[in-house]
């Protein structure tokens, strides 16, 4: 089976009249993250840039922590979907396994015990002091950001997520129908093309949630920027991390929510 980004599926358009044809729709497919022969997780997601997503992911999630830990990693295809399968150099063995028992609990029952309550908010790392940016780049940023959204534009159903840096403009856009799938395949991107997220701003088309400022944290980004507003523990644990969070980001001006000492006009 061959696995697109986006399909034509055929439909009826009720505007003004009646008429048919078809129309892209951005594709959901299972993902199945495999690490020594062992299922990790499975997300649905959008089967494009696998190989940022696998090690964005593995870096995000804790699994691994620098790139060289993967010894190999290969993109297959099972059944109705996908698996990115991994091989871990021998010293990431035992954090997997500590891992895995951190998580095993009844199936269906949610957060299970203290231990996986502690894993879901979980002590983040305190960012590095980043660059300053003025408010007037963050929105032309994000502006610029729609239109190297090229999967959206044709579905009008998958998010983004992008690295701007001054002087640079935007360095990297990954899509997904995912907000978390879309951060993941920025950080591996990054980490491929040996870049550092600490020296731009990451936007987000998307609200910011807890786990969007997890993963922010563990890129070592400074600023995250997004369409959307944030959640109450998504301001707790940037404020706790040294995160700066902008979020309601519009063509007349955007909202800092945390450390706006990196936003200028936003003190």
């Amino acid at each position: 089976m061959t696995f697109k980004p986006s399909l034509p599926v055929e439909r009826i358009v009720w505007r003004d009249g009646a008429s048919r044809g078809a129309r892209e729709v951005a594709a959901e497919t299972p993902v199945a993250f495999v690490y020594d022969g062992g299922t990790e997780a499975v997300m649905m997601a959008t089967p494009a840039d696998l190989e940022d997503f696998a090690l964005g992911f593995s870096l995000n999630d804790g699994v691994i922590a620098s790139a060289d830990d993967i010894a190999e990693l290969d993109v297959v295809t099972a059944g109705r979907g996908i698996e990115l399968r991994m091989v871990l150099r021998l010293r990431d063995r035992e954090r997997l396994v500590t891992r895995r028992r951190l998580r095993a609990g009844p199936a269906g029952c949610g957060l299970c015990g203290v231990e996986s309550i502690a894993e879901a908010v979980r002590p983040l790392p305190f960012v590095e002091r980043g660059a300053v940016f003025a408010v007037a780049e963050i929105i032309g940023a994000m502006r610029s950001m729609r239109e190297r959204q090229a999967l959206n534009a044709r579905t009008h159903a998958v998010h983004a997520a992008a690295l701007y840096v001054r002087g640079e403009g935007l360095v990297a856009v990954r899509e997904d129908v995912g907000r978390h799938n879309a951060l993941d395949k920025l950080a591996g991107a990054l980490v491929r093309a040996g870049r550092k997220a600490s020296d731009g701003a990451v936007l987000m088309t998307s609200r910011v949630s807890v786990e969007l400022v997890q993963k922010a944290a563990m890129m070592g980004a400074s600023v995250l920027a997004a369409v959307s507003a944030p959640t109450a523990l998504a301001l707790e644990e940037a404020e706790s991390a040294g995160l700066t969070v902008a979020g309601i980001v519009r063509d007349d001006g955007l909202e800092v929510f945390t450390h706006p000492m990196r936003l200028s006009g936003a003190r």
